[in-house]
């Protein structure tokens, strides 16, 4: 499959879906996950605010899914995937702020390489999972580590406004199975990690998932963390960055 780049964003008023090449967008009528065409608009890049790149009605997290990671924590590796989920309320486009909400004391950065799937899927073999993936980006699952270990579960640290940057586009047509997963903080590489270090296989995490919820187009799976994860302060700026899928660019914020 020849590789394509679709983003979603606001030009004025107006949101579009658009395929991307290079710095040029050309927006499209109707639905990426259905039928759409072009509508003979285009824009640049640098005329646009980009959006999350797609509107998803969840976000499946899994956890503790890279061996180095594991390591560095001194855990076992697990016998099955760790998911939780994250809210849309948390889902913010690849350059907006997150807020370092006041109760939170420790606020961490995870770079994900993110699945997007394309259609239903239910119940799926890992050997079908590639025929329900519509592409791939970029995801922060960011997390207030403090309140993950005060709860001893995850949903208050993982679901806060603001604590899932994705984008900046979706990536169809690539081979996920050995990318470099890195973060930047303030310039400097925290995390360098790759995905064929992934305990889990991505055919493997929708197939396991599918069989616990439907998926539905434009819902969104992150596949887990590398080694590296750290705090970030007020100021900071946190990038997430993922071979072949581009970047995304959060600044941390105080809340207002």
């Amino acid at each position: 499959m020849k590789t394509v780049k679709f983003i979603r964003f606001q030009f004025g008023n107006e949101s579009y879906y658009g395929r991307l090449d290079g710095e040029k967008i050309f927006a499209l009528n109707g639905d990426i996950f259905g039928e759409y065409e072009e509508n003979g608009k285009e824009y640049y890049l640098n005329e646009v605010k980009l959006l999350t790149p797609c509107e998803p009605s969840k976000a499946i997290c899994v956890g503790l899914n890279y061996k180095r990671h594991a390591a560095e924590l001194n855990l076992n590796v697990p016998e099955e995937p760790v998911i939780f989920m994250k809210p849309t309320t948390s889902m913010i486009g690849p350059h907006d702020d997150v807020v370092y909400w006041p109760i939170i004391n420790r606020l961490d950065y995870e770079a994900e390489l993110v699945v997007v799937i394309g259609k239903n899927a239910r119940n799926i073999k890992p050997e079908e999972a590639s025929d329900y993936i519509f592409g791939y980006t970029v995801g922060n699952d960011v997390t207030a580590r403090d309140l993950q270990q005060k709860d001893g579960q995850w949903t208050r640290a993982k679901s806060f406004d603001t604590f899932l940057p994705f984008g900046p586009c979706i990536v169809r047509g690539i081979d996920p199975s050995e990318l470099k997963v890195q973060a930047f903080l303030n310039g400097e590489i925290v995390q360098d990690g790759d995905t064929s270090d992934l305990i889990f296989s991505i055919p493997f995490i929708v197939s396991y998932i599918s069989k616990v919820m439907t998926l539905l187009p434009g819902d969104i799976i992150m596949t887990g963390t590398p080694e590296g994860v750290g705090p970030m302060q007020i100021g900071d700026t946190i990038e997430i960055r993922i071979e072949q899928l581009g970047s995304i660019v959060n600044r941390i914020v105080e809340a207002k």
